[in-house]
């Protein structure tokens, strides 16, 4: 697989009633080669992306005729594309909540048209790579992931993983660059009695570290998301995590 693949321009709608950030990121993602729609409400948000069915979606949360989740759960029953939500509300229950709901990340206003673009390449070559199939070997840095035998390899050598580190380490790589929530991960590991239970992944993310990242407490591959959840970095980062 390969992690660093560029895709090319896709169709990218910018929902945000704000007329000065909605022209700044137009500007940003067309100088990157994509082929921008603006929505300036929810109502005409939802029906530019039944129309245009685009590739990503960039969403502001904050609309005069509904809230930004709305959309996101109602678009999430028809299309999977990714959507990157622009929001200047920062507490963690607004990312939790807009990531449980089904968003792919979560940017902070304001921001800068780097990161902006940043996030918008990974998010679409994540969707490029599942458009063209899942594949039985992963690999990043000296890690190798063989789904079909389910074995994990650092530097060719046989890493031992539990079932639940071996479930959470596949969850994650199977969504590069996505964040995943703590609840995502309690809900599909460990099933819906266990959704509070945030310290069952943490316990089990800390072990996975230190047997796949060469410093476990400054994680390369498997990202912190602070009391959000985790994220899965295929470039590689070099971040403190807990």
């Amino acid at each position: 697989m390969n992690l660093h693949q560029e895709t090319p321009g896709a169709r990218v709608l910018v929902i945000e009633d704000e007329a000065d950030i909605r022209h700044f990121v137009r500007l940003a993602l067309e100088s990157d080669g994509h082929e921008v729609t603006e929505a300036a409400t929810l109502e005409r948000g939802l029906i530019e992306a039944g129309v245009r069915r685009p590739d990503l979606v960039v969403l502001d949360l904050g609309l005069p005729d509904g809230d930004g989740v709305d959309f996101i759960r109602t678009f999430r029953s028809w299309s999977s594309s990714p959507v990157l939500v622009l929001s200047a509300r920062s507490a963690e229950h607004d990312k939790v909540r807009a990531l449980d709901s089904g968003a792919d990340d979560y940017l902070i206003k304001p921001f800068g048209s780097a990161e902006l673009l940043a996030r918008t390449r990974a998010h679409l070559r994540r969707r490029h790579r599942h458009a063209g199939g899942d594949e039985a070997l992963l690999s990043f840095g000296n890690i190798a992931i063989d789904r079909a035998r389910r074995r994990v390899s650092r530097d060719g050598e046989l890493v031992h993983l539990t079932p639940i580190e071996y479930a959470l380490l596949l969850k994650l790589t199977s969504h590069p660059d996505r964040v995943i929530t703590h609840r995502q991960l309690l809900q599909e590991l460990w099933g819906p009695v266990h959704t509070e239970s945030v310290h069952y992944v943490r316990v089990h993310m800390g072990n996975l570290r230190k047997k796949i990242e060469a410093d476990s407490s400054r994680p390369r591959w498997l990202l912190t998301e602070t009391g959000v959840g985790y994220r899965f970095s295929p470039e590689g980062a070099s971040r403190q995590g807990a």
